[in-house]
């Protein structure tokens, strides 16, 4: 294989949550009594820390975005989870890569409260397991920082040069870079073509399945 490691973003490369965010953020707005955000600005902060997302794509305060992130997380499981679905072909081509021998593993801004039922439910856990899932609340520096990337190398004794790093979003491409590895734009997710270029991926792809041809 060309890569014997890949590191996979969640949100926008695994499983399509955009809907339930959207829906999340705005449940959280209106238990703040502040008005609705527009989607396509919280859409475009998909991948970056809560307070982030509240601070670029809401009118939340300041002093106030962590009391934002606290009330999203409490009740996303009641909003978003119905609604959240993996991208066609990601468990067929996950089984093929774990039959080939690849070293996976999930590298994600979310919250383990959150990305470990996902990872279950949405049944990602056959081929990665919980140990091999790594989000936020580990208290690292969040992407675009290599921070992740490089516990995920250290932990499992990677080598970048032969690792991938696949997401659909510029600060995952610029934390896989950063790490020392290849990067691997998908095109399909919240980011498009023309944005994830800027970040200058080795690779591009339209749908999960065109992996499979880079790795081998």
């Amino acid at each position: 294989m060309k890569y014997r490691n890949i590191l996979f973003d969640f949100d926008g490369t695994i499983a399509d949550t955009q809907q339930g965010i959207i829906r999340t953020v705005q449940g959280t707005l209106s238990r703040m009594g502040l008005p609705q955000a527009d989607p396509q600005a919280v859409a475009k902060t998909i991948g970056l820390p809560l307070t982030e997302c509240f601070r670029l794509a809401t009118t939340v305060d300041h002093a106030h975005l962590e009391q934002a992130a606290d009330i999203y997380r409490k009740i996303f499981p009641s909003l978003a989870l119905d609604c959240i679905t993996l991208f066609p072909g990601v468990l067929e081509t996950l089984q093929h890569l774990h039959t080939l021998g690849a070293e996976m593993a999930i590298v994600s801004s979310r919250h383990h409260f959150s990305l470990d039922p996902l990872v279950e439910q949405l049944g990602v856990i056959q081929y990665i397991p919980l140990h091999r899932v790594y989000g936020e609340d580990l208290q690292l520096r969040p992407k675009p920082a290599p921070d992740l990337a490089l516990k995920v190398l250290d932990d499992l004794s990677l080598a970048p040069e032969q690792t991938l790093v696949v997401g659909d979003t510029i600060y995952d491409l610029q934390m896989g870079a950063s790490a020392g590895c290849h990067t691997c734009g998908a095109a399909y997710g919240n980011q498009s073509a023309q944005q994830l270029l800027t970040a200058s991926p080795t690779h591009l792809i339209h749908s999960f399945d065109e992996m499979l041809p880079i790795i081998q």
